[in-house]
């Protein structure tokens, strides 16, 4: 960045709204860090003292993780580069096991992450079912279950939602799924550290993580499997992670997960998700007073108390965070990984919006660290940038709109 970009910057008071996206790394994580990157230079596989050193804290964060999920051991934590190469060990370890299983069933709303590489296994024979979604994004376990059959080879359903927040009812999914002998896998990116996750109760066969959508490190996730699921490595070369994902181990990067995973279970023991919650709610009904003609998607459905997602009719989401993003406010369209290719967000248009209507959409991702001063700078940001470009579109004309909604447009 340019050191007039930094200094604009820094003179500016930067609202970051988009922790869906990435979150900042919390100072005790890179407090955690910061010997891994220097003294603690040793490989994990190496068996002299140093190597050994770092065996060692690769495992306490290996335990860290899998008492974050409520797995019943930490071996059952393969540690990855992120969650895009959880999800898609996970995937082909079930179609490469799948055998004359040739159906997989998922949601219409996944992440690119899981949608991309079941089109890749379309390509390559098997029937992918995509199940939709209601004005609200709720999933409805019925549909799920009623496209589970002894020919379906994996059940993906992520637990909840990037760009709406909305949570997804797992249980009955997944006892659908043992009782088909499908495989179940489950992403759980954007769920890890803002909701309690207990593998031992679910029990799915995969279940995918990322360390920096909760305060940890970039480039750094994992994958869950149950003891007895067909994992096979889709890296391949030394023994590292019990031979199930060859390279050497990104220490400095597992420690940060270990240390975030810490700290996102004691945040999870209070009354963090409450607040953070109200904070939500707070900044949902302040845009919805102040600016008319503006809707909050999947607000009926139990949601992630960080995510808030907003359309402001007859405005353009795209130069709207352009203007935001001018002003210091951090938002997003969406998915990270979708914006950068300017499309109208596949989640939003499952519920049933149009692309006109997906396209005037923001996602607002608070974090544990937000505050309600932030809130507020956030909605004068936001009510001052919609007015501005609705006088653009509409010059000299009537204001867009009554008032704000709480909940999608009516069928």
């Amino acid at each position: 960045m340019p050191d007039s970009a930094r200094e604009r910057r820094a003179a500016m008071q930067v609202v970051y709204f988009d922790n869906n996206a990435s979150t900042r790394v919390a100072p005790q994580v890179l407090e955690a860090m910061l010997p891994a990157l220097g003294e603690l230079c040793g490989n994990p596989s190496s068996l002299h003292a140093l190597g050994q050193e770092a065996a060692q804290a690769v495992a306490g964060a290996r335990a860290a993780v899998a008492r974050l999920i409520g797995a019943a051991s930490p071996a059952r934590i393969t540690f990855t580069s992120c969650g895009t190469e959880a999800n898609a060990t996970a995937l082909r370890s079930a179609a490469a096991a799948a055998g004359q299983r040739r159906r997989i069933v998922t949601s219409a709303v996944e992440h690119a992450a899981v949608l991309e590489p079941l089109a890749e296994l379309e390509s390559q024979g098997f029937e992918v079912v995509r199940v939709g979604v209601d004005r609200e994004g709720r999933l409805d376990p019925g549909q799920v279950l009623a496209e589970i059959d002894e020919g379906c080879a994996l059940v993906s359903v992520m637990w909840a939602n990037n760009e709406t927040g909305v949570i997804h009812e797992l249980a009955p999914i997944a006892a659908a799924s043992r009782r088909s002998g499908a495989l179940f896998h489950v992403d759980a990116v954007q769920a890890a550290g803002k909701l309690v996750l207990d593998c031992a109760r679910l029990d799915p066969d995969f279940l995918t993580l990322s360390a920096h959508k909760l305060h940890g490190p970039k480039g750094i996730g994992a994958l869950y499997a149950r003891r007895g699921a067909p994992l096979r490595p889709l890296l391949r070369g030394g023994p590292q992670e019990d031979e199930r994902r060859a390279g050497t181990e990104n220490v400095p990067g597992i420690v940060g997960f270990g240390r975030a995973a810490q700290l996102a279970a004691q945040w999870l023991a209070g009354d963090g998700p409450a607040r953070l919650a109200a904070l939500r709610d707070q900044l949902e009904r302040r845009l919805l007073e102040v600016i008319p003609a503006s809707v909050v998607h999947g607000a009926r459905s139990p949601r992630l108390p960080n995510t808030a997602n907003l359309r402001f009719e007859g405005v353009s989401g795209e130069a709207l965070l352009a203007l935001l993003s001018d002003e210091g406010l951090c938002v997003s369209t969406g998915a990270a990984c979708s914006s950068s290719r300017h499309r109208a967000s596949h989640v939003l248009q499952a519920m049933g919006l149009s692309s006109a209507e997906a396209s005037s959409s923001l996602r607002f991702s608070l974090s544990r660290d937000s505050t309600p001063a932030e809130v507020e700078r956030a909605v004068e940001l936001v009510a001052r940038a919609v007015a501005r470009l609705r006088a653009l579109a509409h010059p000299g004309g009537t204001e867009v709109g009554a008032r704000g909604r709480s909940a999608a447009p009516a069928e």
